[in-house]
């Protein structure tokens, strides 16, 4: 079960934007991720819990930021309850979009499960939740996901297999590199890993 810390920051001017502690684990029905969030002062901020099955689809999200609260799944695309911090009014939202996203981890991770892309494959284009800092608000945006190249690094542990994705905002035009190492992220716009007190856990290989 790998447990670590990732920081993040604006990935345009690189303002601090607080820290990510997390853990996750595959289990026999797909993959969970929860982190606890906290701002550049070190107080707390919100959290992630989400579950993904065996194909990469949300079975579960939960998130948590200034009070307020988003549920959400896979269902007729992906539908979500977004709560505000009085309780009072919550708003419910459904997309034909492939999955969520936003400004954790866990999220980049997910995707690349739910793609399952081969090395030198033609780039492959899903949709979509956002949801945006710091008030969870919903956008739906399309991207394009491309697994550039995998590469086995040694390590005192073994071989580290290191995936390279090129994403392409198809809005703006605008790319980053992802890399990831099993269910971890090692590098990715706004996120450096920090601290990783296990290994990645190693999914299995595209069928």
């Amino acid at each position: 079960m790998p447990r670590g810390r990732y920081s993040l920051h604006d990935p345009h001017d690189h303002t601090p934007l607080g820290e990510e502690h997390f853990h996750c684990a595959p289990g026999p029905s797909g993959w969970r991720y929860v982190s606890q969030t906290t701002t550049p002062s070190g107080d707390h901020a919100g959290s992630v819990d989400l579950a993904i099955d065996e194909l990469g689809r949300p079975i579960r999200l939960e998130l948590h930021a200034l009070s307020w609260q988003v549920r959400g799944a896979a269902l007729d695309g992906v539908t979500w309850v977004r709560t505000d911090p009085t309780g009072t009014h919550a708003t419910e939202g459904n997309v034909r979009a492939h999955a969520f996203t936003g400004t954790s981890p866990a999220f980049l991770v997910a995707i690349s499960r739910l793609l399952r892309l081969t090395p030198g494959s033609p780039a492959t284009r899903v949709r979509l939740v956002a949801f945006t800092d710091p008030v969870l608000a919903p956008l739906t945006i399309d991207q394009s996901w491309a697994l550039v190249k995998s590469e086995a690094h040694p390590t005192d542990s073994g071989l580290l297999t290191v995936d390279e994705y090129q994403v392409s905002a198809l809005d703006t035009g605008e790319q980053h590199t992802v890399h990831l190492a099993g269910d971890v992220v090692l590098s990715a716009p706004g996120i450096e890993l920090e601290e990783l007190e296990t290994p990645p856990s190693v999914f299995p290989d595209p069928s």
